[in-house]
């Protein structure tokens, strides 16, 4: 590892940690010319599968895409930033466990609404609302009464 501050090359780690529910190991290093410490974070390079869309396009995974989707539907929930954080990584691990190399973009849109269903029932509604193209008050009503009990 290069040092940031003055490019050596021999650095040393002084402290590693899981973080990110364990997906991530962050590691504090220290350069032996320079002496500065800096952070760096390792994780596993994992491919994710390909998206089929529902007019037979393909695309590759967007995490970016992903992530505006979740944050629209939660936008003034009380949901923390860690429970999606680790929401997404357990939706991101189940895709890859398919071990397919593409998979229907239907089946990332149920798993946002079964990820969205266990954080925030509102969020789950207007995540729906949209995905299933409600056409009247009639939709949101029995998507809402399939939430109760």
């Amino acid at each position: 590892m290069f040092c940031p501050f003055c490019s050596a090359q021999d650095t040393k780690v002084i402290d590693s940690r899981l973080v990110a529910d364990g997906s991530q190991v962050r590691r504090r290093r220290a350069c032996n010319e320079c002496q500065e410490r800096f952070t760096t974070f390792e994780s596993a390079e994992l491919l994710m599968p390909r998206l089929i869309k529902s007019d037979g396009r393909r695309e590759p995974f967007d995490d970016e895409k992903l992530l505006v989707g979740i944050h629209r539907a939660l936008e003034k929930r009380p949901v923390s930033l860690e429970a999606i954080e680790v929401g997404v990584n357990n939706l991101k691990s189940k895709l890859r466990a398919t071990g397919e190399r593409e998979i229907p973009s239907k089946m990332v849109g149920e798993l946002v609404m079964d990820l969205l269903k266990a954080l925030d029932k509102i969020a789950y509604i207007r995540f729906a609302s949209v995905y299933r193209s409600f056409e009247d008050v009639k939709e949101f009503g029995e998507e809402i009464a399939k939430l109760d009990p």
